[in-house]
């Protein structure tokens, strides 16, 4: 079994008051924590490290001598990489995307530092869901006619820690709690979601409490945010309210999403989704849309349809005890072929 280091970029907006010692605490460091734990408990020789530039990875590799170095997400320049590659010629280096096409299509340089990525020896792109894996296959197999994918594109999917509660829906009390959170940004869909959480709570003759997190504003998310306030604003004799909370720790993190009644996720664009994963761990039934690929499908609703969205969200508030225990089944499931794919590969390597 070799030795694998994850390496992640530190937030540039790093606060040691909000963020962990480590440096981060979003979700593509949860992410990647997630499988180093798991990949501990596994018996395999791990470690997690967190840059402030890249310009630190040759002293981390240096420091560690992994077989594996696992860059998560898109920040290290691809002659960054041909760079390292040549003073470390026995590392295998993995770039892992953590998001699908239309999130990347946002992202200016991707397409360009994928091909250039492609041309570095020693370098694997990782995917962490299947329609990418077969998008960026079809990148490689055209820029290198003849060459199989297979080698150098492989799937990494989300591992998610099987460590759930229970909770019962308080259906007695004048208010209703709903959490939309997650970075503000387009493809999360928050307006749309907004707006079939009033329509829930009027149905249900509540007051609406609408909980995001606003700390993270991205990809163009400021009108969004600025729709969203506007919005609450206007409805301010309905007694509906919005309520922004501060990015925080992930256990605090927790401990706030198992103090919410329901929770919606129903976006655009998703290859996992931690956020819903937490919600339904904390016992909290969620609606989402199909794009998470864990999620049971009778509690799913389409983003682009408001109405379809609250009547989900009725459906789950009627059944939360069956949503939450069937979302959890079918993340323990999803989590428990993700630990077979990520053990399998380097138990063979």
């Amino acid at each position: 079994m070799s030795k694998i280091l994850f390496i992640l970029k530190r937030r540039e907006d790093y606060n040691a008051v909000i963020h962990s010692h480590i440096g981060t605490s979003t979700g593509l460091y949860n992410s990647a924590n997630f499988m180093n734990e798991m990949l501990i408990e596994e018996g395999f020789d791990s470690a997690l490290e967190v840059a402030s530039d890249f310009n630190q990875i040759d002293r981390l590799v240096t420091h560690h001598k992994p077989k594996y170095a696992i860059i998560e997400a898109l920040w290290v320049l691809p002659s960054k990489i041909a760079e390292l590659q040549k003073l470390h010629p026995d590392i295998i280096w993995i770039i892992r995307l953590h998001s699908d096409m239309p999130f990347l299509a946002g992202e200016g340089m991707s397409m360009d530092w994928i091909g250039d990525y492609f041309r570095c020896k020693n370098v694997i792109i990782a995917a962490n869901s299947p329609r990418m894996l077969h998008e960026v296959s079809t990148y490689y197999r055209t820029m290198n006619p003849g060459l199989d994918p297979d080698i150098r594109i492989i799937y990494f999917p989300n591992y998610y820690p099987q460590d759930y509660k229970k909770k019962k829906l308080d259906k007695t009390k004048d208010t209703i709690d709903v959490a939309c959170f997650g970075a503000i940004r387009p493809l999360k869909n928050h307006l749309t979601q907004a707006f079939a959480a009033i329509d829930f709570a009027n149905q249900l003759g509540k007051k609406l409490r609408f909980h995001i997190n606003a700390g993270r504003i991205e990809m163009q998310g400021g009108p969004v945010i600025n729709n969203l306030k506007h919005l609450f604003a206007q409805l301010y004799k309905s007694d509906h309210e919005m309520i922004n909370h501060a990015w925080r720790p992930r256990d605090e993190f927790l401990q706030l999403c198992g103090q919410m009644d329901i929770g919606l996720q129903v976006s655009f664009s998703e290859t996992f989704n931690i956020v819903g994963a937490d919600l339904i761990s904390q016992g909290v039934p969620i609606v989402g849309s199909e794009e998470i690929p864990w999620k049971v499908p009778a509690f799913s609703a389409d983003p682009t349809d408001s109405k379809d969205i609250t009547d989900k969200l009725l459906l789950a508030y009627d059944y939360s005890r069956i949503n939450v225990w069937t979302n959890q089944w079918s993340l323990t499931h999803y989590t428990n072929q993700s630990k077979k794919i990520w053990t399998k590969y380097f138990t063979r390597g």
